[in-house]
């Protein structure tokens, strides 16, 4: 009797999934990061921003180089636990006339004990003879003899190819003997380091593929570029498209003169853009890609330095639509005008309140603040009507979304009164101090009511180190969130960490508009605005929403 096999059995077995190829990712912040004019890492900085690039997944995190200063020294004498990246310590190669084993400088680079040696090396010509005085020949066998020295001694050895993509223009002979030489001697991987930061796309294409037809294997081949042109990201790109497999790069783009390669735009690139979220796996995957905007925001914090709003992937403008007809697409389908979700990279989407704003903008914006209204309640077109009003008046609320859900929740009836501010003063003394220079003092008076209870708060304003006035904004500042009664706790973590001041219009009835922008111990971060021609008191407008702000979000009480 014949017999049907079942359907299963008659469906073609399932296709295999392609085998994707992995690009190795090596992170530099904390050595050419810290060459950033104005960057001035800590021991205790340095190991922060280390244990969060291993939380995101960075394959290598070189961490300095040792004995050049006293906080590399530091940190590798002390460092942190690192779960996922293997621990690099970058150095150069031996000197001529010594030997690898009686190099004082590689010498305290090796016993700073990491894992993983990366050395610059001098690969083009030029450098060779003019920078280093010595034959192009002894360059080589000094590459060589630095390589088989950490490798003798169980480390995984790097070569930073230093300036090749000139050194390949100029003697692409010799700058592949420089590379040779390392690989030769065991080197792990060669890099190509585009120092200068001139090359372009096309043209770091065109050599990387170059040194892979001479029989580099990609797999051990690096790419590291300088974003002198604005071409870093690029340039790492077109190297990876011509087969390098490991991509160095720095946290936000810090870097001597313009930066370095941003990992902050390239990681979730390759991890989210076609071809490479198909062709290649990093480290990073979608498990930790979505930390990728707080570990961001961390560095900027670490520095003190406020973060570039219009950033790709990570900045608070990434995914921000303020354009009506934008919005409004936006609200039907994010595709049309977003390429990658921005929950994917741990960002948000913002649909700012303007005076291009319609009332299927305010009823989205509002439901992101959790506020709900139903569609046709003519309280929305109330609120937008006063939006415009405002904004006619010097207030940007596209740039003070804490501000703007405040004048909704107050339209609409749920702004709670936590507190009434009865009075403020502040003053500006300018006298000369014992060495007869001229200083400025500021102190502020504010005067709060909560409920039946009134407190006054006095603040001055000095720098806690120097001693200097810090200015009559900041005594201002100080005096709100000095005593807040029954609100303290709430606010106790709140810092501020921008501070912007604009001139609205000309002439002695200028108008002033100041935005701040907040942030707390949870990473929350929200902008206010004030309006006044008086630059104090807008400044206090925007420092008092930001309270009301956290307080409202935090579920305060109101005080009886």
């Amino acid at each position: 009797m014949k017999t049907t096999a079942p359907a299963a059995e008659l469906a073609p077995p399932p296709a295999k999934a392609a085998v994707r190829e992995r690009l190795w990712l090596y992170d530099t912040t904390l050595r050419d990061g810290q060459q950033s004019q104005g960057v001035d890492f800590s021991v205790e900085d340095k190991a922060a921003v280390a244990s969060a690039l291993d939380g995101l997944g960075i394959d290598y995190v070189e961490g300095g180089w040792p004995g050049a200063n006293p906080t590399d020294s530091a940190f590798f004498a002390a460092v942190p636990r690192l779960t996922r990246a293997r621990l690099a310590a970058f150095g150069m190669t031996k000197r001529s006339g010594r030997s690898a084993a009686n190099d004082d400088v590689l010498a305290g680079v090796v016993n700073a004990g990491t894992p993983v040696v990366c050395l610059v090396g001098k690969s083009h010509e030029f450098h060779v003879r003019t920078a280093l005085g010595v034959p192009l020949e002894e360059n080589v066998a000094n590459i060589a003899a630095s390589i088989a020295h950490l490798v003798g001694l169980g480390r995984e050895a790097i070569l930073d190819a230093e300036h090749f993509f000139d050194g390949f223009r100029a003697n692409p002979a010799y700058a592949l003997d420089c590379l040779r030489a390392a690989l030769d001697a065991g080197a792990r991987w060669v890099v190509l380091c585009d120092t200068n930061g001139g090359t372009l796309p096309v043209e770091v294409g065109r050599m990387t593929a170059a040194v892979v037809a001479a029989g580099i294997p990609g797999e051990k081949l690096g790419i590291h570029a300088h974003d002198d042109t604005g071409n870093a990201v690029a340039n790492t790109l077109a190297a990876v498209d011509a087969g390098a497999r490991q991509v160095q790069g720095t946290l936000n783009g810090l870097g001597e003169r313009c930066g370095n390669a941003n990992l902050a735009s390239l990681i979730p690139t390759l991890v989210l853009k076609e071809p490479y979220a198909s062709r290649f796996e990093t480290g990073v995957g979608a498990g930790t890609l979505p930390a990728l905007t707080r570990v961001s925001r961390l560095l900027d914090d670490i520095l003190n330095r406020v973060p570039d709003r219009q950033a790709p992937y990570v900045g608070a403008s990434a995914f921000t639509h303020k354009a009506g007809l934008h919005a409004s697409a936006i609200l039907k389908d994010p595709s049309t005008y977003e390429h990658v979700a921005p929950e994917a990279v741990g960002n948000a989407r913002v649909i700012p309140m303007s005076n291009q704003a319609g009332l299927s903008n305010l009823r989205e914006r509002l439901a992101q603040a959790g506020i709900e209204v139903a569609a046709g309640d003519p309280r929305l077109a109330a609120i937008l009507a006063e939006v415009k009003a405002r904004e006619d008046r010097g207030y940007a609320y596209d740039g003070a979304s804490a501000s703007f859900e405040l004048v909704a929740r107050d339209m609409l009836g749920q702004l709670p009164r936590f507190f009434e501010v009865e009075r403020y003063r502040v003053t500006v003394e300018r006298r000369r101090d014992a060495k007869g220079t001229a200083v400025t003092a500021s102190e502020a008076v504010v005067v709060a009511r909560f409920g039946a209870e009134r407190v006054m708060s006095v603040s001055e304003s000095h720098d806690p180190v120097t001693g200097a006035d810090q200015g009559p904004v900041n005594a201002l500042a100080r005096a709100l969130r000095k005593d807040l009664g029954p609100y303290q706790a709430y606010i106790d973590d709140m810092r501020l960490v921008d501070f912007r001041v604009r001139i609205t219009s000309g002439g002695t009835e200028a108008v002033t508009r100041v935005l701040i922008e907040s942030a707390d111990r949870e990473g929350r971060r929200w902008s206010t605005v004030g309006v006044s021609a008086n630059i104090v008191d807008a400044s206090f407008q925007a420092l008092q929403d930001a309270i009301v702000w956290k307080l409202v979000r935090d579920g305060a009480p109101v005080a009886g």
